[in-house]
């Protein structure tokens, strides 16, 4: 049986946030996003390029590790030069990623290797004038909801788009 195309294609893992959290930073993500780089939601990558053959072993740590729903802190925009994210904190989050980084650590690029900044990007790869604007609107937002972390999605890269591979929910414990 021959595999299908995207089998060899590289896995990105992401950290899933509740529906209410998800559907503001997506709204955020369709008005600000230019719309044909726009191919997926609100989301928070949390390792960008990880071995297509990994899967098995990725999603086994992934359930290993899954602590229960946790919450983020939603901090401030940050620029990107070209666009604007939105920065999430979380002790709980750093730690998880330490501790996967460390099981995975023979496969990870260089990109991956670098300390986690949480953040879910809201705006990218526009002229640098709508970024600084964009950023200094959503600085003066004086309230942004706490967001909860509610499990992990591991993806396929298929050179822009975004095929799901999998998704880990966290659990409460019983």
């Amino acid at each position: 049986m021959e595999s299908p195309p995207y089998a060899e294609a590289p896995l990105i893992v992401t950290l899933r946030l509740d529906e209410h959290s998800t559907a503001i930073f997506d709204e955020l993500r369709r008005r600000h996003f230019p719309p044909r780089l726009n191919r997926i939601g609100a989301h928070l990558t949390l390792f960008h390029q990880l071995p297509a053959g990994s899967v098995r072993t990725v999603l086994a740590d992934l359930r290993e590790v899954a602590p229960p729903p946790f919450d983020l802190e939603v901090a401030r925009p940050m620029l990107l030069g070209r666009g604007v994210a939105i920065e999430v904190r979380s002790a709980r989050l750093q730690e998880l990623h330490r501790q996967l980084a460390e099981r995975w650590s023979e496969w990870l690029t260089p990109q991956d290797r670098q300390r986690l900044r949480p953040h879910i990007t809201v705006q990218n790869k526009v002229d640098p004038a709508e970024a600084r604007r964009l950023h200094a609107a959503l600085a003066r937002t004086q309230y942004w909801p706490t967001v909860l972390a509610t499990g992990w999605s591991v993806w396929r890269y298929l050179g822009g788009p975004w095929l799901p591979e999998a998704d880990v929910p966290f659990t409460r414990p019983e």
